[in-house]
């Protein structure tokens, strides 16, 4: 399965911009694109079989974790 990289913008405005099949390779992509400093912009990686299952991933929300409470 390939990694997607995307940027998101708010309002939640997801944006492909690389499809790549070695996790090292994109991560090293996320990292360099997260350099740029572009504020209220995200970007995030995703492991999926094919892009409309990786921005339905994304655009899911995920539940706040919390570290300690039983």
């Amino acid at each position: 399965m390939p990694y997607f990289v995307y940027k998101i913008a708010p309002p939640l405005e997801l944006t492909h911009i690389v499809t790549l099949e070695r996790y090292q390779e994109a991560r090293a992509q996320v990292r360099a694109l997260r350099q740029t400093g572009e504020s209220g912009v995200e970007y995030r990686l995703i492991f999926a079989n094919q892009t409309g299952e990786a921005e339905k991933l994304l655009a899911t929300p995920r539940d706040e974790r919390v570290i300690g409470e039983d």
